[in-house]
């Protein structure tokens, strides 16, 4: 029987994995491209996102100054009755005084003085130029700037060229561009605004003003609401994949469970058809040496009497592995019904009261209530009879066998068997529940595997701890029946 045993887990083996391939590991594969996969969705978004963020706020804070700049630029030129063909863009550039022969120059200088005196104390402004449409530095807050013509940048030809507000964001000062000469360094980031000034008709740009300003308030904005982006796409990223693992760890291991017990019920299903070949082909042989075993009986009384029965009682013997085994490898299709444990108990310790005398064994039952559980009346007696027989059996003369009812859990009935036995090793209980494996001499290895099938069926549960001459615990754990207890 060993050889059977290992001959099935072999098959078993081989049906698990193809020829030189190893097993798709599907939780394996999902952990690192999924983590790969939400990893890169998640910087990508939350670079977007952070991107749309500064952009976004720095062109609001953009249009918001040209709003107020141009606002100021008009409430100066009524303040002082210029014209309104004229514009505060047009007054800027000193060099231009003698084309406004119609204009005061007390009422030009002092409508130029208030609007450079408002840029100058705008909120945040670090350096402020003025620019004349041939790219003139025709006023800053740094002096040394005044008169230099800036040449090849790129954001003040886009600001004259698109005639709109053009905004940009720096981290550090670049030595390359002259304009960025500042009389106090920004410590941080700063924000490069151009904003155009047009003549009265409103088509060509007048002046240029390039205000460079270092907004704590906005600076900290942006910075709380980027760190709320990556915090929340972080954390996104993270519950999505553990999400996704929990769902696909569970897929993979009902797929496992699926693939053992489809694996199971074809091995079954071949050693069934195997087994119903072999008991037809035995059952009339064996029928026949009984009947000329028990013939040769009757007219022989001498020294082969004992042979004779011999022969009767090990085809009696083997009859009844047949059938252990037949009975074994049949499905179970029987739906549960309700069954009074504590009952059938009794009954199966009744079957082995004169085994349990002669052996002068001590039986321990400690039971509270009396519990009825899911299951059939015959497959119930098949275990319990197949448990005591293995722990009677386990037992030399003197030997315990103590029994624990526990009705106490609403959801399950446990009942425990333990002997004092001479137990197991490490791998025979790691072996205790594969078919044709076995401890027992002339035994089929088919009872533990039978308890399995039968209370996997019902929705119940069997666990085994042995230690090598410490004996054996068998756990059995039962689906109760509310409805009726005793």
């Amino acid at each position: 029987m060993n050889l059977l045993s290992k001959t099935l887990s072999l098959a078993t083996s081989e049906a698990r994995l193809a020829p030189g391939k190893l097993p798709f590991n599907l939780l394996r594969w999902f952990s690192l491209i999924s983590l790969a996969v939400i990893g890169t969705v998640a910087l990508a978004l939350g670079s977007v996102s952070s991107q749309f963020v500064i952009t976004e706020s720095v062109h609001r804070d953009a249009l918001l100054t040209s709003q107020f700049l141009q606002a100021i630029a008009s409430a100066e030129v009524r303040h002082v009755s210029i014209p309104n063909v004229r514009t505060m863009g047009e007054l800027l550039d000193p060099r231009l005084d003698h084309s406004f022969a119609d204009i005061a120059p007390a009422a030009r200088a002092a409508a130029r003085s208030e609007f450079l005196d408002h840029i100058e104390h705008l909120p945040d402004v670090i350096l402020a130029n003025i620019y004349a449409p041939d790219r003139t530095v025709i006023w800053s807050t740094n002096p040394e700037l005044v008169g230099t013509q800036i040449h090849a940048d790129e954001d003040l030809e886009q600001a004259f060229i698109s005639k709109t507000p053009v905004s940009a964001s720096y981290h550090s000062v670049e030595e390359g561009r002259m304009e960025q000469k500042f009389v106090v360094p920004p410590k941080f980031i700063f924000i490069e605004n151009y904003i155009p000034l047009f003549d009265a008709d409103g088509h060509d740009v007048t002046a240029m003003v390039e205000i460079y300003k270092e907004p704590s308030d906005l600076i900290d904005r942006v910075q709380r609401g980027l760190l709320l982006i990556w915090l929340a796409t972080a954390v996104g990223a993270v519950l999505i994949y553990l999400g996704l693992y929990w769902i696909v760890r569970r897929a993979a291991k009902l797929l496992e469970a699926q693939q053992k017990k489809l694996i199971t019920n074809e091995t079954f299903v071949a050693l069934g058809e195997m087994s119903s070949a072999v008991a037809h082909s035995l059952r009339n042989p064996l029928a026949t040496i009984r009947s000329s075993a028990e013939l040769a009986l009757e007219f022989d009384s001498g020294a082969a009497h004992k042979n004779i029965n011999d022969i009767v009682g090990q085809v009696d013997r083997m009859s009844t592995w047949v059938r252990e085994l037949l009975q074994s490898l049949r499905p179970l299709s029987d739906d549960a019904e309700p069954v009074d444990l504590m009952a059938t108990l009794r009954d199966s310790l009744a079957t082995f009261d004169a085994q349990i005398a002669r052996a002068a064994i001590q039986v321990e039952l400690v039971a509270g209530d009396t519990p009825w559980v899911l299951s059939r009346q015959a497959q119930l007696s098949q275990i319990l009879g197949s448990v005591l027989s293995n722990a009677l059996e386990a037992m030399g003369a003197g030997g315990t066998l103590h029994i624990l009812l526990d009705a106490s859990d609403a959801k399950r009935v446990s009942l425990v068997i333990s002997d004092n036995g001479r137990g197991m090793s490490e791998e025979q209980r790691s072996m205790a529940f594969r078919p044709f494996f076995t401890t027992k001499q002339g035994g089929l290895g088919v009872g533990l595997v039978l308890v399995k099938r039968i209370m996997e069926r019902f929705g119940g549960s069997v666990s085994l701890q042995s230690s090598e001459g410490e004996g054996t615990c068998v756990h059995l754990s039962f689906r109760p029946t509310p409805a009726k207890r005793g």
